[in-house]
Order: structure tokens, then C-alpha cells, then sequence
């Protein structure tokens, strides 16, 4: 899908998302308010269970796994929203023509609009533990860009997979938990990085941005190697993303 044939159909992907929306928070009585309560009682949690397991004495732990947890929820959720989303929406493609890339897209996007706003969350969180904005935190803007097209990437790449291969959806579960624990969301990833095992972390692209997002939060300059690894890697599944997805969409109505 060109420029112009996305601009054509904006309409039509804002109204998805919007949907998407509704969808998620429809049996919520809390509705989106919830995408604020959520992370708050997760981080809680976990800064509990985590930070009294591993003696953690920093009282800006909480900052640190909050700011972990809201980006690994918002490529997890948004990946897993275009997995699925070629079969959930099967009966409107077979009935109208509307350019297929706009529905995993659409969740991808709805789902990083519910977690922008989950960053005030974030914000409150971390002027009330002592955590100031710094000449660092807009600079926060690029690794959210490029949580963006990772997560585009991968989604696309999943939802052609999915159409094919039913089981993508349980396999990626476990996948994303795989990911996660090599995220240090909940731990320091110091020890880890200076033993054998540091390329754990250095080969997972979500972890590059997550720390150059700490590293903006908390004021410090980012890690250029690990965000432009980070970059590279996200624009080329963007790309790998695109050409399978559009290479494979005729044979999708056959499939769904």
C-alpha cells in the first residue's frame, strides 16, 4: 500500500482503531481508565515480589520496572493484536474491499495510543519518587519511534504467519515470555552484561530500547551502538514485514 492509497483510507484505519478501542475496554467498567490502573498495580507488585527478592534499596526501583513493563506491554499486545487480526476481522474482508495492511496496522496503533497514555502513569509516578525530567527526556522520543516500527514489523510479519499457521498464536506466547526475561524489566542487567551471557540482552532489540528509554528517564545519555542496533533492526523487519504481507495477501481470503 502506497502513501497516497493510505492517505485515501485514513478514515477508514482511524475508525478501526477506534473500534479496537471499544473492543478491548467493552466488558471494562473502568473503560481506559484502566490502561492507567493496570501498570500502576502491576509495578507495585512486581517492586514488591522483585525488589525484596533481590534486595533492591533504590527507591526509584519502581520507575525503573514500570518503564520496562509499559514498553514490553505495548509491543506484546500490539504484536499480538496483528497476529490476529487478519481472522478476527475474516467476515468484513470477505464482504468488502478494504487494503489489508490497514487492519494489522490498526492494531498496532491503538494498541501505542493506549500506551502513550499510559505514560502519564509513568510520569506521576516518577516526580513522586524523586525521578525529574532532564535535558535528556525528550530525547525519549526515539526509542518510542522505534518501539513503533519494531512493533509494526513484527506484527505484520505475524499476522501473514498467522493466516497460514493457526498454532503462531500459542507459539508467540511463548516467544513474547522468552523476550521478556531478556528484557531486565525487573532486574539489573548489569551483572548479566558482564558475564557470558551479556548477548542475551545485546541481541534483543526491545531491550536496546528499552534502555535508552531508562536512560532518558533517569538523565542519562543513551547507548548510540545499542539504539542504532535497535533501528537497523526494526526498519528491516518493517521492510521484511511489508513484502511478505503483500506478497501473501491474495491467498488470505482462501485461508481465514
Amino acid at each position: 500500500m502506497n502513501t497516497n492509497t493510505f492517505l485515501q483510507n485514513r478514515f477508514i484505519l482511524s475508525e478501526l482503531v477506534k473500534k479496537g478501542i471499544k473492543l478491548k475496554y467493552r466488558r471494562s467498567y473502568l473503560g481506559i481508565i484502566w490502561s492507567l490502573l493496570e501498570p500502576l498495580l502491576t509495578m507495585i507488585i512486581l517492586t514488591i515480589v522483585f525488589g525484596t527478592l533481590m534486595g533492591v534499596k533504590d527507591k526509584a526501583f519502581p520507575v525503573y520496572i514500570l518503564a520496562g513493563r509499559l514498553l514490553y506491554s505495548c509491543f506484546s499486545q500490539s504484536t499480538t493484536a496483528a497476529l490476529k487480526s487478519i481472522r478476527q476481522n475474516a467476515s468484513m474482508i470477505k464482504k468488502i474491499y478494504v487494503p489489508k495492511l490497514l487492519y494489522p496496522f490498526s492494531g498496532i496503533l491503538f494498541n501505542f495510543i493506549i500506551f502513550l497514555i499510559s505514560l502519564i502513569v509513568l510520569a506521576a509516578v516518577a516526580i513522586v519518587l524523586g525521578v525529574y525530567p532532564s535535558i535528556y527526556l525528550p530525547l525519549a522520543i526515539v526509542p518510542l519511534f522505534i518501539l513503533l516500527l519494531l512493533s509494526t514489523g513484527c506484527g505484520l510479519i505475524l499476522s501473514t504467519i498467522g493466516v497460514f499457521f493457526r498454532d503462531m498464536e500459542y507459539l508467540w506466547n511463548v516467544f513474547l515470555m522468552m523476550i521478556m526475561y531478556t528484557c531486565a524489566i525487573f532486574y539489573k542487567p548489569e551483572r548479566l552484561l558482564k558475564s557470558g551471557w551479556g548477548f542475551v540482552l545485546k541481541v534483543n532489540p526491545l531491550y536496546c530500547i528499552i534502555m535508552n528509554f531508562r536512560d532518558c528517564i533517569f538523565g542519562r545519555p543513551m547507548e548510540l551502538p545499542y539504539l542504532f542496533y535497535a533501528f537497523i533492526f526494526s526498519v528491516v523487519s518493517v521492510v521484511l514485514g511489508i513484502l511478505m504481507f503483500k506478497k501473501n495477501e491474495d491467498k488470505f481470503i482462501l485461508n481465514i
